[in-house]
């Protein structure tokens, strides 16, 4: 019998160490820091469970070699990920932009398959019991617990990140690679809400639009999404803001939010505020896009275009109209940064991508040795794509090299 250890019980952890049990000579250990396996898990989606998307593809990761994501990908893309929870009887729905989530809008149904999958695969599983330190020894590993010292013929490193730490988001995975020789990268908060100047967000805590969205340094694009923004007190939150939030980590000082909350450009704008003139000319300047937006994210529009909210829309000129529809096209915010990692669902970053083989997830340096998941140096983008990286990858890690 060969003993294979697997150090994280989130989702790549559980997925590897069920591969792993495939195999009858391998006797599979599943190590778990926090009292429950899938904590981090049951968070994500907003408790619904983005568990994978249809439009996977390399195109839709990060790292310093976006392309390591490919192997593992081809191997278990989405819909082997989607008939492998079928079978565990696991019923789904696919969304748009191809997000899929459980029929029961929980992520607890997810959780409960995959806990039924580890008892039925005879998968031991410790939970509140941290790996304190591993060495290499006797052409295997021994990793130290609170409990004592355990030995394995492999080893799989599947801890996750530095993401989400009030859910188990730590730097374990990451120093017991470092003693057994591995790198990593810059660590960042990922799919997280941005900081922004404050006075707009603020007056407007709460609102939500629809919108397109792009983060600038000066006239150079970084990153753009179209989708749901949400004001928060400090910012911005939301799909959108998520998807732009990897680049306003790593891009330095001096970016800016540009928001249009219109379906087109700046002169079908101008156009339209000029049809409202027409039509109620009596009408208030504050009340100028009542109809068209979020009445308070409307009147904020005007006081940002610094025109005068009581005069009567007769009054408008046509450069005052302009301001109005570049406001409501074009609207700047100043970026501060972003939240910490205790409110980001992923770490941007990780170990080093070139030091494991992509083939099979096995480090180059420390034969025996795998990892998956989030502690490499992969993140996907909002949408299930993290989760999906988080099965292949388990999945690749799991199949130890055969």
């Amino acid at each position: 019998m060969r003993t294979v250890l697997v150090i994280g019980g989130g989702a790549s952890g559980i997925f590897a160490a069920l591969t792993a049990a495939e195999d009858p000579q391998n006797k599979v250990l599943l190590l778990e820091r926090q009292q429950r396996i899938g904590r981090k898990l049951l968070a994500t989606g907003n408790g619904r469970c983005n568990l994978t998307n249809t439009g996977a593809a390399p195109a839709h990761y990060h790292g310093e070699e976006p392309d390591f994501v490919r192997p593992a990908l081809a191997q278990f893309p989405p819909e082997a990920a989607l008939d492998w929870f079928h079978k565990l009887g696991l019923l789904t729905v696919e969304e748009h932009g191809g997000r899929v989530y459980p029929l029961s809008n929980s992520a607890n149904s997810v959780l409960d398959v995959l806990r039924f999958a580890l008892d039925k695969a005879g998968v031991e599983q410790r939970c509140a019991s941290p790996a304190r330190s591993v060495r290499r020894e006797k052409g295997g590993f021994t990793v130290e617990t609170d409990e004592g010292p355990l030995y394995a013929d492999r080893l799989i490193l599947a801890c996750g990140g530095a993401a989400g730490a009030k859910l188990g988001g730590v730097l374990d995975g990451y120093q017991l690679a470092k003693a057994l020789g591995h790198r990593r990268t810059g660590l960042y908060p990922a799919l997280v809400q941005l900081v922004t100047a404050p006075e707009y967000p603020r007056a407007l805590k709460g609102v939500r639009a629809d919108c397109r969205l792009r983060l600038k340094r000066r006239d150079t694009v970084l990153a753009a999404a179209e989708g749901e923004l949400q004001f928060t007190e400090k910012g911005v939150s939301g799909p959108v803001s998520f998807e732009v939030s990897r680049a306003a980590a790593t891009g330095g000082e001096g970016l800016t939010l540009e928001i249009n909350f219109l379906p087109f450009g700046v002169n079908s704008a101008a156009a339209l505020l000029a049809g409202r003139k027409d039509a109620f000319p009596e009408l208030p300047v504050s009340e100028i896009f009542t109809g068209m937006l979020h009445n308070r994210l409307g009147r904020m529009l005007v006081k940002y275009a610094g025109v005068d909210a009581a005069k009567p829309l007769r009054e408008l000129d046509d450069g005052e109209r302009f301001r109005l529809a570049q406001a409501a096209t074009a609207f700047r915010l100043p970026v501060k940064g972003t939240e910490g990692f205790d409110s980001a669902q992923v770490t941007a970053g990780g170990l080093r991508t070139a030091e494991f083989d992509p083939n099979t997830l096995e480090s180059r340096l420390v034969p025996g040795l795998f990892a998956c998941g989030e502690l490499l140096d992969v993140d996907g983008d909002c949408g299930g794509f993290n989760l999906q990286w988080a099965w292949a990858s388990g999945r690749l890690a799991g199949r130890l090299g055969a």
